[in-house]
């Protein structure tokens, strides 16, 4: 797919006519920076908007061996042109469908406390394509709700690790526990499309080693229903532990 085709796609997925303060976030962002340790994951301020990154944290050259300055000065132009060519078409959709579900499913005023996440491989310096997982909060709206302003957060794996395209959207609970509203994969269909959204939460947080009591109460369920969703989750994944689960989700969490 050329250039020119993803740049009208995109910005028509994120298309909006305000302009947005940054000077707030992004001082804030750069104070986190200079203390955080370098790591597999790196972060960043994304402009849907003008496509550029407002800020790019120091850990980007570290995790991709690229130049941040080019980064910046050519903006998500250049970032498109490195991932996968395979993965545009499903990386497109992923954004669209995430975007039609916010605008018709979330309410204005919840979309401040809304999480999303997707993932894509990218070249890095050494010419390997690596995976990229998203994780994108939203700091500021258009005036029609829309989210242009986000923290994105990537975390790079090994490139051997085969990782279907998904995307979801979490959402902030009473109880300041995320929860899944919507979850698609836009590779081939697995297994895990037959994992209800509420299986999901349930998983994610076995993962963290909660107890069913604790679980329960996160996600304001009894621990009667998260004992029977924990059965559910079992059989649909054909293991029979909770520590088997977790040791295959371990190394395939992103859909979670």
């Amino acid at each position: 797919m050329k250039q020119t085709h993803i740049k009208d796609l995109y910005k028509l997925i994120f298309k909006s006519y305000d302009t947005p303060s940054l000077k707030e976030h992004i001082k804030k962002i750069m104070e986190l920076d200079a203390f955080l340790p370098y790591s597999s994951t790196f972060f960043c301020i994304t402009n849907t908007q003008n496509l550029t990154f407002e800020y790019i944290s120091k850990n980007y050259t570290a995790c991709l061996g690229l130049d941040a300055q080019e980064l910046k000065v050519h903006g998500m132009r250049y970032f498109w042109n490195r991932i996968h060519p395979d993965d545009i078409d499903a990386w497109l959709s992923a954004l669209n469908s995430l975007m039609e579900f916010t605008l018709s499913e979330i309410s204005v005023h919840k979309r401040k406390d809304t999480n999303y996440t997707w993932n894509f491989r990218i070249k890095n310096a050494n010419d390997v394509y690596v995976n990229i997982i998203q994780n994108t909060t939203p700091l500021d709206f258009d005036s029609d709700g829309k989210p242009i302003i986000g923290l994105a957060h990537y975390t790079v794996l090994d490139p051997h690790i085969k990782m279907d395209i998904t995307a979801s959207a979490k959402i902030l609970n009473a109880n300041n526990e995320y929860e899944t509203l919507y979850f698609n994969n836009f590779s081939q269909k697995l297994l895990t499309e037959d994992v209800s959204n509420r299986e999901r939460d349930v998983i994610r947080l076995l993962v963290l080693n909660h107890t069913s009591k604790q679980i329960s109460k996160r996600l304001s369920i009894s621990p009667h229903t998260v004992d029977t969703h924990r059965r559910n989750i079992l059989k649909k994944f054909n293991v029979s532990s909770t520590g088997e689960l977790i040791g295959m989700l371990k190394v395939n969490q992103h859909w979670l």
